[in-house]
């Protein structure tokens, strides 16, 4: 019984280390996840990230003039990216995050949110790094109450 206690420990600890739950936080990622959804987030190599996946990022960056990352109560985001490093730089990317031969450089990736009109995101803030990816999401929980 003892060795069954340890070995459901250890997985649980293993589950944590590599799986998250996020609250997502305002109306940037509507309709596909709305205020207040829960999300099951994976932890996933950079390597490993591609054009659809729906990332919780770290700390995006700068924002636009005026602003800065505290106006978000919250250092994650949650979006979807758009383009990994080689892909041709989309034409909305702030001309001060463009790089002369206009492509994604290399372990950066383009980011949006999925109601563009309400989000904070690569328009603003430019490419992220890959590594400031907590994880992609697998799935919605449900609402928080």
């Amino acid at each position: 019984m003892g060795g069954l206690s340890l070995a459901a420990a250890i997985a649980v600890m293993v589950l944590r280390r590599r799986l998250v739950v996020v609250s997502v936080s305002g109306p940037s990622m509507a309709p596909t996840l709305r205020h207040r959804d829960r999300v099951l987030v994976r932890r996933v190599p950079a390597e490993t990230l591609g054009k659809g996946d729906i990332v919780v990022v770290t700390e995006p960056g700068p924002c636009r003039a005026g602003g800065s990352a505290d106006t978000l109560g919250s250092p994650l985001v949650i979006k979807r990216v758009v383009a990994v490093a080689g892909d041709a730089e989309p034409a909305f990317l702030p001309e001060w995050a463009r790089r002369p031969d206009g492509v994604v450089g290399p372990g950066r990736l383009v980011v949006l949110g999925d109601n563009a009109d309400f989000s904070w995101d690569s328009r603003q803030f430019g490419t992220v790094r890959a590594e400031q990816v907590l994880g992609v999401v697998l799935r919605p929980l449900g609402s928080q109450i």
